[in-house]
């Protein structure tokens, strides 16, 4: 198979899924890795803070979400939000993860009350007023993945925050359908979360993105999503990162006996990214949720680790823990890489100034080296 630093087409990629060998698009992925990102792989070091754990979307796959009276179900308060962020400074984080529910004051009246007492009507303006506690006062950068957000809503975050994030997860929308995986989760509409994306482009804001393999997707669905992703990268220049997600099977939710996608499968689908999304672009895919063939990822062509927590887990996979840094780095330099410490901005964003607000600014400039890289 020839590698070009030019990007397959969809029906190259149609083509590629449906006959190549996997050893052959290993081979192709890991070759346009190389023209785009040399042997560097990257990690960030941070905290995950889930702000509220109430969510309005019922997906069949997910152990994050709570209703109020439900264990576990909770609204972190403005301490809360700022002794895990200053627990994690002193851990040496550089990446605050703000993690949540969907707009639940939307259909639960106790969320209303919390946000009230606070002093807001949405929790999107909640987790704007955390994001700049938390930069204020710890410098830790803030990265918001609230769900799908308004114009306004990512103007404020775009104060705060060095980066925002939005699973796309499936273009497609017969995952809506009755009795499959996005039917009771409204803000799962892909059309809603495609404008958020495009939006963050306008601004601009650095975005993070991705797909969620292995919910009922076929592999058309996950080629036609990578594509609506390269389209608006395309257009604006602002993803920074894409995520290659795979679905793993907990016993207490309706997905639990879901077959999961397999190693294969997975290897499969991030070479095609890689092949469809070009050298330039940052793929990543988690390592804890390959448990332990999780340094395979690096075959597929990933350049990125995603975010390793030293303070606290995996919220949304809190059954798959991250590896340690130092088994992170053995594995990855085993394998002939250099490990290196991003900031929640990867360090190509860094010189271009419309990216960051002044505010963020004066603070990556504390956090980052000449190259971009944390320090």
């Amino acid at each position: 198979m020839q590698t070009t630093l030019h990007p397959v087409s969809r029906e190259d990629a149609l083509e590629l899924a449906a006959q190549s060998p996997l050893s052959d698009l290993l081979t192709a992925a890991t070759e346009i890795r190389s023209q785009g990102k040399g042997n560097v792989i990257t990690f960030s070091k941070k905290v995950f803070i889930p702000l509220t754990t109430l969510c309005r979307d019922y997906c069949s796959y997910c152990t994050f979400r709570k209703d109020p009276g439900q264990p576990g179900a909770h609204f972190m308060t403005p301490d809360e939000v700022l002794e895990l962020a200053e627990r994690a400074r002193q851990a040496g984080c550089k990446e605050a993860l703000f993690s949540l529910g969907d707009q639940p004051e939307k259909i639960f009246p106790e969320a209303r009350e919390f946000l009230r007492t606070q002093g807001f009507s949405r929790t999107l303006d909640y987790v704007a007023a955390m994001s700049e506690l938390v930069l204020e006062k710890t410098g830790l950068l803030p990265h918001a993945n609230p769900g799908v957000m308004d114009r306004a809503a990512l103007v404020r975050l775009k104060d705060s925050n060095a980066s925002v994030g939005l699973m796309l997860e499936n273009v497609s929308p017969r995952l809506m359908r009755d009795g499959l995986p996005h039917a009771k989760a409204p803000d799962k509409v892909p059309a809603l979360r495609l404008r958020t994306i495009e939006e963050a482009g306008k601004l601009p804001i650095a975005f993070t993105t991705g797909i969620l393999i292995g919910i009922g997707e076929t592999m058309e669905e996950r080629i036609d999503s990578l594509f609506a992703i390269r389209t608006l990268h395309e257009k604006y220049g602002h993803i920074q990162e894409v995520i290659i997600q795979n679905f793993r099977a907990k016993p207490e939710i309706p997905m639990a006996a879901h077959p999961e996608p397999s190693l294969e499968d997975m290897l499969r689908t991030i070479a095609l990214a890689r092949l469809i999304l070009g050298p330039r672009m940052n793929v990543q895919a988690p390592p804890n949720l390959s448990y332990d063939d999780f340094p395979r990822l690096l075959e597929a062509g990933i350049n990125d680790w995603g975010g390793i927590s030293p303070v606290t887990k995996d919220f949304i996979n809190p059954e798959a823990a991250w590896p340690q840094i130092a088994r992170l780095k053995a594995e990855t330099e085993s394998r002939g890489f250099v490990l290196r410490e991003r900031l929640a901005l990867y360090p190509e964003f860094l010189p271009q100034e419309k990216f960051l607000s002044p505010s963020v600014r004066a603070k990556v400039r504390l956090l980052a080296l000449a190259g971009g890289y944390a320090m």
